[in-house]
């Protein structure tokens, strides 16, 4: 979801060799196709071939794969992504990278895709939000999604139903074997914000989060309806959003004190990401992929 930190990536393009798995699991083939969401952007360490991906050895599909032990595994999740991009080349700032399902094989066992959020803007919509003065000098954003009394970023949400079910659908065509996951996004506000800790008036904050509870559970609602696990990460992160400490919060402010884009996951979001992730598609906690949020 985020190109703009560009800058910082020479300084956090590091090698290092990942841990053996935790345990042996069933051998999987395991391929995870995403956004920034899932990619981790400016998380240490920021790997190629696809540099312009923004992508890190330490998201929570790289954790996931180590902890099952999985067999085969590729990461194409691409900051930036959207829908679209499943089907056509992305354009990155470091040139064009493949589409993501040119990585399924018959041979696929596992997929999870965490899309959708650049689909409806989602990026601009909380950067729309920073209000550096308090009310009522500063002015509340979610006025702008307004439209002849419509909520716009709820319409767009809905709009992007039938393209998930298409998705799922082409997935599955491309990989028969393959258990599917969709994946959530997590808390990014909590209710009535922490302002000015973190810039968002109280209004504000709480539009973040009902309209981050709508998207959520209408990709709950379409993977149900296409008879595949969806993996909540929105309650996982509950007490882990950007008003929290450094060392507590998964989610990084407008200002990031870890290495990661702002309102992105650092490398504790993804670690606890990946313990969510990892528990639902092993079936060890049957509620991580519930539908209901």
């Amino acid at each position: 979801m985020v190109r703009r930190t560009l800058t910082l990536l020479a300084a956090l393009l590091l090698t290092s060799s990942l841990a053996p798995p935790a345990h042996a699991a069933q051998a999987e083939v395991y391929v995870a196709l995403g956004d920034s969401a899932a990619a981790g952007p400016l998380v240490p360490n920021q790997i190629g071939p696809d540099y312009g991906c923004l992508r890190s050895d330490r998201n929570y599909a790289h954790l996931t794969a180590q902890a099952i032990g999985a067999s085969g595994f590729r990461d194409v999740t691409c900051s930036g992504a959207k829908t679209t991009d499943m089907y056509q080349p992305q354009s990155t700032e470091l040139g064009d990278v493949p589409p993501q399902l040119d990585a399924l094989t018959p041979a696929t066992t596992l997929v999870t895709v965490q899309i959708g959020a650049n689909d409806v803007g989602l990026t601009d919509f909380i950067e729309d939000c920073l209000n550096l003065l308090p009310p009522p000098i500063g002015d509340a954003c979610n006025d702008d999604y307004m439209d002849n009394g419509q909520d716009t970023w709820r319409v767009r949400t809905d709009a992007l139903r039938p393209r998930l079910t298409t998705l799922v659908s082409d997935i599955r065509a491309r990989a028969p074997q393959a258990r599917i996951f969709v994946v959530g996004y997590a808390t990014y506000a909590r209710p009535n914000g922490c302002y000015p800790r973190v810039p968002i008036i109280r209004a504000d904050a709480n539009y973040i989060r009902a309209t981050l509870l709508y998207f959520n559970q209408m990709l709950a609602e379409q993977a149900a309806g296409a008879g595949v696990g969806f993996i909540d990460l929105q309650t996982p992160s509950v007490g882990h959003d950007p008003c929290t400490s450094p060392g507590v919060r998964w989610i990084e402010p407008y200002v990031p004190a870890a290495p990661a884009a702002p309102f992105h996951p650092n490398a504790l979001g993804m670690r606890g990401f990946a313990t969510a992730v990892t528990a639902a598609v092993t079936g060890a906690a049957s509620g991580a992929v519930s539908g209901v949020l």
